[in-house]
């Protein structure tokens, strides 16, 4: 029973009381067989020592008196005669020693002979006057008990001494013999009363039924709380009388104080109540009427088969009539909190605002209302900031939702303005829901529009409620629910409801509308930073597609920093260039601008691809340490760039990239691949070169320039997008620029893109040879006239003779200052594009300085006057030298 109750069981704390008597038992044997070792250790004690000095005066009296002895001890040689013969009595007589010696106590006898002739070591003094000498000491072999006695001679004079000595271990044996049959009676004892102490434990057991004093004192304290305590009524049902009831189940049953030994059906219960008492059957919780109370009733059988107690039922009974209602209302708050719940997680997935009021709409149709309507402020679907109050606004209808006549209600797209004489425009202004609970009533809600109101009782919508959407204390417009199917009319608990579930919803649609600002003003700057129209060129035919990324798709979603540019340059050539700067929003399309006018910037500068990249990440870098200087936390991280120079004239193509992905070319056998430019750190990294990659590319090439957004997916990795952006353009190479966006586009594009996609197509042209002219100049000063007229001749041949004098002013005042001050061979190209170019190149790399000639100075006059004459004019480095070009516009042109 110790283990019932949660504890070990132990000997040493017996709680029944066969189990005390058995210990109180147990301990008197212990002290009783005590008692008897410590009285019997005692005797034998004493009766050791008693032995000891009986057996050691005997035998020294014995052998004292012997025959011979006295005679012996007056022969020359007493040891020779007395040796023997003591050491004959001491094994006989089972001492330890015999010793003769005269009267000075010197020995004649000895157990070791190296002891003979030595002083005797004891009292013997007495003995010399004819007494006898115990003594008790501890000597080499241990406690002993020694006697002296005198030898006598004829004449009865004292003639020697004889001392005969034991030990007391020799003389204890005979008491430490009776141990074994006192140890036996103890064990004899304790086994009967063991087995008495088992009946009577067995006999104790069965009468309470295993309980020991502390468990039989708790189970009468417990029975006394069930009885008297406990607010749940107990009744304990045999034969069909009740064998004990508490004081809750007299109160619930109302059963009279003197209950117990009545039959059931003598108490008056409800027959219901009183077949259930009497069947004994199973039942949990079932509920019966018992006056103005609802009884909850459990019933199980006593366990009569495990401790033989008699057969009946207990029943348990409990009041529920308040817990009813309480449950009721419980379950109305469960069920209206799973409602919010749900619409948390339903409504306002999206940072869109129509889609979240539609969202609205459809999630409270079914649920809570028969049919609803949203309506939301001119402002907010513009996406600027609501009035603080929606009171006489224009509102337009843009969600309607649920069953019933929908003609009833405003159409899609209608501007409602309410009235602030109505109480639901009243309500608007104050932020405050309406309640209308009785439509047909018509108490002021038709003023709003009455021939409308008319169609909606006609259509069987009977109760409505109005609610305004309302955040950060503006009204951004006002939902609607109605019902018509659903008998039931709204109450206030609704209304407490649709607030609720109106103001998560607002917030939500604040949020889209905050970010569809925010995502209109970066598509915006971004598009108005992006290039409107293409330039004039005649390199390339180009097209190009940019996408921003689908609004409300959480962090990745919204405006990028991907660019594209097309930029013309000096010698008909063009640039094509491609960036992304990671990240979204206004900061993303605010750093694409600069990075898009920092190329446009060193473009001018006419720098080969590696060098221009050189330049644009060292300009990154020190932006983002201007900005870190000042706790910035929009430095630019991630930024990348493609750019690339086509030369028509050459049909060379030459790129560089810095972490961006390389371009597609499409040739015009049908083939498409990779373009293999050498690998370069994102821009801001620093501390690495950039690589060039030149193309020979034919007539009718296309190269595809393009962002990851394009090719890379959270459904599909790189390398796949990659493959299929190859396979889509490869084998049509009839395709127009724009008809290859198209259908890279259609094979690519997500339905909802995380990222922005920039996209440009350009198909290579190649100028005609007879547009360009070549010629060599030695270093001459005489040559000069003679490239002139060269010239002069191709002008005519072009039709540009009036042209031909400022031309020649121009070539002659450039390659005289080649001649001057340059190195090697000079060339002179003449290009007839939409401008009529001009370029001198040598093999000198120093760039000519544009000054101002004083009236008096004889030269500097020469770059002042091509400035003047020629529309631009610049100069550009070469592997080998550098080019000095001008343009000049053409008429017509």
């Amino acid at each position: 029973m110790a283990a019932r109750y949660g504890r070990p069981p132990s000997v040493l704390r017996m709680r029944t009381v066969a189990g005390q008597v058995f210990l109180l038992q147990v301990v008197i044997v212990l002290l009783l067989v005590a008692a008897g070792i410590v009285a019997l250790v005692l005797q034998s004690h004493a009766d050791s020592e008693r032995e000891a000095v009986n057996r050691s005066v005997s035998v020294a009296a014995t052998f004292a008196s012997a025959p011979g002895v006295a005679a012996a001890l007056r022969a020359p040689d007493p040891t020779a005669v007395l040796q023997p013969s003591a050491e004959e009595a001491r094994r006989r007589s089972h001492v330890d020693f015999v010793v003769v010696m005269n009267t000075d106590g010197i020995r004649y006898t000895h157990p070791r002979p190296d002891r003979i002739g030595k002083r005797f070591v004891g009292e013997y003094a007495p003995a010399l006057h004819g007494e006898v000498v115990t003594e008790r000491l501890t000597g080499t072999i241990g406690p002993l008990v020694q006697a002296v006695v005198p030898v006598y001679g004829a004449d009865r004079e004292v003639v020697g001494l004889v001392s005969a000595g034991v030990t007391l271990n020799k003389v204890s044996g005979v008491v430490e013999n009776q141990f074994p049959l006192l140890f036996g009676v103890g064990a004899a004892v304790l086994l009967l009363t063991t087995g008495g102490t088992a009946l009577v434990t067995r006999r104790l057991r069965r009468q309470t039924h295993g309980l020991g004093p502390e468990e039989m004192t708790r189970m009468y304290e417990h029975h006394d709380a069930v009885l008297h305590t406990v607010r749940e009524g107990v009744l304990i049902v045999g034969g069909g009388r009740v064998l004990l009831a508490n004081d809750e189940a007299r109160r619930l049953l109302g059963l009279p104080a003197a209950v117990e030994g009545r039959h059931v059906t003598d108490l008056g219960l409800d027959p219901p109540t009183e077949r259930l008492l009497m069947s004994g059957r199973v039942v949990t919780d079932e509920v019966h009427q018992v006056g103005e109370r609802l009884l909850a009733v459990n019933q199980r059988p006593t366990p009569t088969g495990r401790d033989g107690g008699p057969p009946g039922s207990v029943a348990t009974i409990r009041d529920t009539t308040e817990l009813r209602a309480l449950t009721g209302r419980a379950d109305v708050a469960r069920a209206r909190l799973k409602l919010l719940y749900d619409a948390g997680a339903e409504v306002g997935t999206t940072l869109d605002v129509v889609r979240t009021c539609d969202e609205l709409a459809v999630f409270a149709v079914g649920r809570f209302a028969d049919f609803a309507t949203v309506d939301l402020s001119e402002a907010v679907l513009r996406g600027e900031e609501p009035r603080s109050t929606g009171a006489g606004e224009d509102m337009r209808r843009i969600s309607i939702g649920g069953v019933g006549d929908e003609t009833a209600h405003f159409a899609l797209g209608t501007t409602i303005r309410y009235l602030t004489t109505t109480r639901m425009g009243s309500g608007l202004g104050k932020g405050e829901g309406i309640l209308e609970r009785d439509l047909p009533a018509y108490d002021g809600w038709e003023q709003q529009s009455p021939e409308r109101a008319v169609r909606l009782v006609e259509a069987g919508f009977h109760s409505m409620i109005a609610v305004p959407l309302r955040a950060r204390g503006a009204i951004l417009g006002v939902a609607m629910f109605w019902r018509s199917r659903t008998p039931e009319p709204f109450e206030e608990e609704d209304r407490s409801l649709a607030e609720e579930l109106v103001a998560r919803a607002a917030v939500s649609v604040d949020n889209a509308r905050r970010y569809s600002r925010e995502h209109t003003m970066a598509v915006t700057l971004q598009r108005s930073l992006l290039p409107r129209v293409l330039p004039e060129q005649s390199a390339i035919d180009i097209a190009y597609r940019y996408r921003p990324a689908q609004a409300g798709l959480g962090g990745l979603g919204g405006v990028g920093g991907d660019w594209f540019d097309i930029i013309p340059l000096p010698g008909a050539r063009v640039a094509l260039v491609v960036g992304d700067v990671v990240g979204h929003g206004v900061h993303a399309a605010a750093t694409m601008g600069r990075l898009r006018t920092a190329v446009h910037n060193f473009s001018t500068l006419d720098l080969p691809p590696d060098e221009l990249l050189w330049h644009l990440d060292e300009l990154v870098n020190r932006l983002d340490q201007d900005e870190s200087g000042f706790g910035s936390e929009s430095q630019i991280t991630g930024a990348t760039c493609l750019y690339a120079i086509y030369d028509p004239v050459t049909g060379r193509c030459t790129m560089a990239r810095a972490g961006h992905l390389q371009p597609l070319v499409l040739r015009p056998d049908g083939s498409a691949s990779l373009a293999e430019v050498p690998g370069g750190p994102p821009l801001g990294l620093g501390g690495m070169p950039f690589e060039t990659l030149e193309l020979d590319l034919p007539e009718g090439s296309s190269l595809l320039l393009y962002t990851d957004g394009l090719v890379e997916d959270r459904d599909r990795d790189m390398d796949e997008g990659l493959t299929l952006l190859r396979r889509t353009v490869e084998d049509h190479p009839e395709r127009t620029p724009d008809e290859i966006c198209e259908a890279v586009l259609a094979a690519l594009l997500p339905e909802r893109p995380r990222d922005d996609i920039a996209l440009l197509v350009g198909r290579t042209r190649r100028l005609e040879p007879g547009r360009v002219a070549e010629w060599e100049v030695p270093s001459d000063p005489s040559a000069v006239a003679d490239v002139r007229a060269a010239v002069t001749r191709r002008l005519a041949d072009w039709g540009m003779g009036e042209e031909a004098f400022t031309t020649e002013l121009i070539l002659s005042e450039l390659v005289t200052n080649a001649i001057r001050y340059a190195t090697g061979p000079i060339r002179v190209r003449l290009v007839r594009d939409r401008t009529l170019i001009c370029e001198v190149s040598d093999h000198s790399s120093t760039s000519p300085h544009l000054r101002q000639a004083a009236s008096t100075d004889e030269g500097g006059r020469g770059l002042f006057l091509v400035a003047q004459f020629a529309d631009r004019w610049g100069t550009r480095y070469t592997p080998d030298g550098k080019v000095i070009w001008t343009e000049q516009s053409l008429p017509g042109m």
